[in-house]
């Protein structure tokens, strides 16, 4: 299956993308009660963020009914593999390793987060360039944060 690409969401974008993640497929009215309990908000403002990100290709628009019915087009973990893999090259230059280490600098790590991490690193075969010995760079985190997306 070839890879979607689509634009960076913003960050109220992104707001949105989260509470779609976390519905499913949301009718306007639904996205803005869940996003106005942290940040009221106007309606419309949540009505024109769905219709331009409709635009960019972010959300789908199911319009068979009355109250229209919106669904990422991309799950949370292509999203943020998406926009990992833009600041990787844009603030770091491709390493992987500068964005680990700053990642850990910035905020303190569980010692959950810190053993998923190890998990991870201890999947990956030295020198093969493969993740958990198979070919193509798959991983076991990634095939079940897509199953679970």
């Amino acid at each position: 299956m070839p890879k979607l690409t689509l634009p960076r969401p913003t960050d109220g974008e992104l707001a949105i993308l989260r509470v779609l993640w976390a519905r499913g497929p949301s009718t306007v009215r639904q996205v803005h009660d869940v996003l106005s309990r942290d940040r009221p908000g106007a309606y419309t403002t949540t009505l024109k963020l769905l219709q331009i990100m409709t635009e960019k290709g972010l959300v789908r628009r199911d319009d068979a009914d009355r109250s229209h019915v919106y669904t990422s087009r991309m799950t949370e973990g292509q999203t943020q593999r998406q926009l990992v893999g833009d600041l990787l090259d844009r603030a770091f230059g491709g390493s992987a390793s500068k964005l680990v280490m700053q990642a850990l600098a910035a905020r303190r790590a569980t010692p959950e987060e810190l053993g998923e991490i190890r998990r991870v690193l201890n999947e990956r075969r030295p020198g093969d360039g493969t993740k958990g010995g198979r070919p193509g760079g798959e991983n076991r985190q990634q095939e079940e944060d897509d199953e679970r997306d």
